[in-house]
């Protein structure tokens, strides 16, 4: 049964592989090849972490849990990233992006001649800002929509200033991040002593390595894509607003710092997550557009521009992210994660091999699913037992394949943080994922050589 499944998802990875080359939809392929996985794995004996798909039932549990998936992505993670798009294409409309250009290109003028170098001095800032706000395409979305055009305005290309604010959500790091909740808790520790004893000493210094990577990759494809660096002058920006305006397309971070854990004075009766912070911004730039127009009905009626950008997200990104859940969920109900694990606990490694393999397994994992999170919970419960087989420390084996399912996701183009970004910043994702994999392969390969040696 395990070769079965593990043959069985190749194929469909094959398939979904060859029909995505050859420009098919994204989101009909995944979906419908999702479906089809789900269906064999009926009668095969479903993987209990597909706890929706019930035997008895047949097919009717298979339309169940896409309907689920619908539900859940359209209530949470989906409905923020249409909010986000409908906040962008408002923000665009009434210059406030323009604006925030504009006001920051005179303090940042020393960086004109180094643009890169300003690109890469986003990674730490977005790190930082990631262990206060842990939802990677949540960050992803606000730093498209608050610094992406300040890098652009730097004359940054498109693609290389979305690839360093992905870079932004690659380690899941402080008492926020699930997985590292998760691995605090199989490793039986405190979650402030593995952040600070344990994550922080390996991931400061592969921060400044992935620093470094991202700057010479980015220039280096950027030179051969025939990208020259041009900063915007001031005098190119024809400013149609108030340069108050420039605080809008930045309110949102403000507001979600401010009211978190981290920066919070006392506790607050509900939750500021990024779609709250996006509709109280946008409602402030409306009363903005009024203050400034004096015309109520004109200012209401720009309203639409918001709606019509949800719903283009909506066709172009969520759509996209919830069918590849469900392809995700086929692959799993194949076993295709299962069976890895099996052939990867059975093929007679030494004890200095197996965190080279399991590494290797989470990273391409979560390249294929789109998910850090679902891969590192699938994998991560099963490294203890390992570790104690092969009589090596548990640490060495659940850190680094916590840190390869973040590199994996930020690697992979039906993640929901490259797939929203890549459309807000208009670029395609399979072109960002490729742009993301040089330098995070590069990394992985650095942090096993790290382990292996040490």
């Amino acid at each position: 049964m395990i070769l079965l499944s593990l043959v069985l998802s190749v194929h469909f990875i094959f398939i979904a592989a060859l029909l995505l080359f050859r420009k098919y939809s994204p989101q009909s392929v995944l979906l419908i090849l999702g479906a089809i996985m789900l269906v064999i794995a009926v009668p095969l004996g479903i993987d209990p972490s597909i706890n929706s798909l019930r035997p008895q039932y047949g097919l009717l549990s298979i339309f169940n849990l896409m309907n689920e998936s619908f539900l859940l992505r359209l209530s949470g993670s989906g409905f923020m990233i249409m909010v986000v798009g409908g906040f962008v294409a408002y923000m665009n409309h009434i210059g406030a992006s323009d604006a925030l250009v504009y006001v920051s290109l005179q303090p940042l003028s020393i960086f004109k001649k180094f643009p890169y170098f300003a690109s890469i001095m986003v990674i730490p800032i977005g790190q930082l800002l990631f262990m206060c706000i842990p939802s990677a395409t949540g960050l992803g979305l606000l730093l498209v929509v608050s610094i992406m055009p300040v890098l652009l305005g730097l004359g940054v290309s498109r693609l290389s200033a979305v690839s360093v604010i992905t870079a932004c959500t690659v380690f899941d790091l402080g008492p926020a991040s699930a997985n590292t909740n998760r691995a605090s808790e199989l490793l039986e520790k405190d979650i402030l002593n593995y952040f600070i004893h344990d994550q922080l000493p390996l991931t400061i210094p592969l921060t400044i390595i992935m620093m470094v990577l991202y700057y010479f990759f980015n220039r280096y494809f950027d030179k051969k894509e025939g990208h020259v660096p041009v900063p915007y002058q001031e005098n190119e920006i024809e400013l149609k607003v108030p340069v108050f305006y420039s605080i809008l397309p930045l309110l949102p971070l403000v507001i979600l710092l401010l009211f978190s854990s981290v920066f919070a004075v006392k506790e607050l009766p509900v939750s500021i997550d990024t779609t709250t912070a996006m509709l109280i911004t946008l409602f402030i730039a409306l009363v903005f557009e009024f203050v400034r127009t004096r015309k109520l009905k004109d200012s209401i009626s720009s309203l639409n521009v918001f709606w019509t950008g949800m719903g283009k997200i909506f066709v172009s990104v969520v759509s996209l992210v919830i069918a590849a859940e469900i392809f995700a969920k086929g692959l799993i109900s194949l076993g295709f994660i299962s069976s890895l694990v099996y052939i990867g606990q059975h093929i007679g490694l030494q004890a200095s091999s197996i965190v080279l393999v399991f590494t290797g397994l989470i990273f391409a994992t979560a390249v294929l699913t789109g998910s850090g999170s679902a891969t590192f919970f699938s994998f991560a419960p099963l490294a203890v037992n390992i570790a104690n087989n092969y009589g090596m420390e548990s640490l060495k084996l659940i850190l680094p394949m916590q840190m390869a399912s973040g590199m994996g996701r930020a690697s992979s183009p039906i993640s929901g943080v490259v797939v929203a970004s890549s459309d807000i910043a208009k670029v395609q994702a399979l072109s960002l994922a490729k742009r993301n994999a040089f330098p995070l392969v590069s990394l992985l390969i650095i942090m096993l050589v790290f382990f292996s040696l040490f």
